[in-house]
This record gives C-alpha cells, sequence and structure tokens, in this order.
C-alpha cells in the first residue's frame, strides 16, 4: 500500500485539498462575514429609515389633523360671518322697506290732502260760479245793490270782532 503510487497520489491530493481548503475557507468566511455584516448594516440601516419614515408619517398626520381643523374652523367662521352679513342685509332692508312704506304713506296722504283741497277749490268755484250766475239771473240791480251793501256790513262787523 505504501508502494503504491495511487496510495499516495490519494495522499498529496487529500493533502493538497486539505492545504488548499484551509484559505479558501479562510477566505470564504471573511467574505461570507463580510457580506454578513454589509447585510445586516443595510438591514439595520433600513430600519433606522423606516422608523424615520414612521416618525415623518406621524408628524405628517399630525400636521394633516391639525390643518384639516383649522379648514374647519375657518369653514365655521366664514359661514358665520355670511349668516351675520345674510341677516344684516336682511335687516337694514327691511329697515329700507319700512323707510318706503312711511314715506310712501306720507305721500299718499299728502296727495289725498291736496286732491282734497283741490275737490274742495273746484266745488267752491263752481258753488260761487253758479251762485252768480243765479244771482244774477234772479236780482234785479237795486237787489244786487242791497245784497252787495248787507255782505259789506256783515264783513265789518266780523271784522271788528
Amino acid at each position: 500500500m505504501f508502494s503504491d503510487p495511487q496510495f499516495w497520489v490519494a495522499i498529496a491530493f487529500i493533502a493538497f485539498v486539505v492545504a488548499v481548503f484551509s484559505p479558501v475557507r479562510k477566505i470564504l468566511n471573511n467574505n461570507l462575514d463580510q457580506k454578513i455584516k454589509y447585510i445586516k448594516d443595510s438591514i439595520d440601516e433600513a430600519e433606522n429609515l423606516k422608523n424615520e419614515a414612521k416618525v415623518t408619517l406621524i408628524e405628517i398626520k399630525k400636521r394633516q389633523n391639525e390643518v384639516q381643523k383649522k379648514i374647519e374652523l375657518i369653514k365655521k367662521d366664514s359661514e358665520n360671518k355670511v349668516k351675520n352679513i345674510q341677516e344684516n342685509a336682511e335687516q337694514k332692508l327691511k329697515n329700507q322697506i319700512q323707510k318706503r312704506e312711511i314715506l310712501t304713506a306720507a305721500k299718499i296722504d299728502q296727495l289725498t290732502r291736496e286732491a282734497n283741497l283741490d275737490i274742495q277749490k273746484h266745488i267752491s268755484s263752481s258753488s260761487i260760479l253758479a251762485t252768480i250766475k243765479l244771482l244774477e239771473k234772479k236780482l234785479n240791480k237795486e237787489e244786487k245793490q242791497n245784497l252787495i251793501n248787507s255782505s259789506i256790513n256783515e264783513l265789518n262787523s266780523v271784522l271788528k270782532n
């Protein structure tokens, strides 16, 4: 067996494989350890980024909620302002309508009085004209003169009192 060249080739081969395998194994272990470390570092970095992203997302959601609340407040405030403006406008309109109704009623009263005065003047002037015409037809000169004198006397007595 020791003299067999195949035996020595096999032992040389095993020694060669052991001799080569040990440094190769160290190199492979080092490379694998470096890759494992790189992967762990990458995972840690990814987890840190994930945590930072979560924190940022939480902050964004808080800000979004705050903005939403502000929007709601602004909306309510603007609705209240619009309501107040509408109420003020309605009140002003009612006041203007009341004032116009008062003015219109006053104008109607004034026009009614003027119309009554015009009617009275027309009736008076028509009555006087009718009376004059009637008196001219029925009275002679002497009766006319007596009527004028009595009217003057009545006027004097009224003016004295």
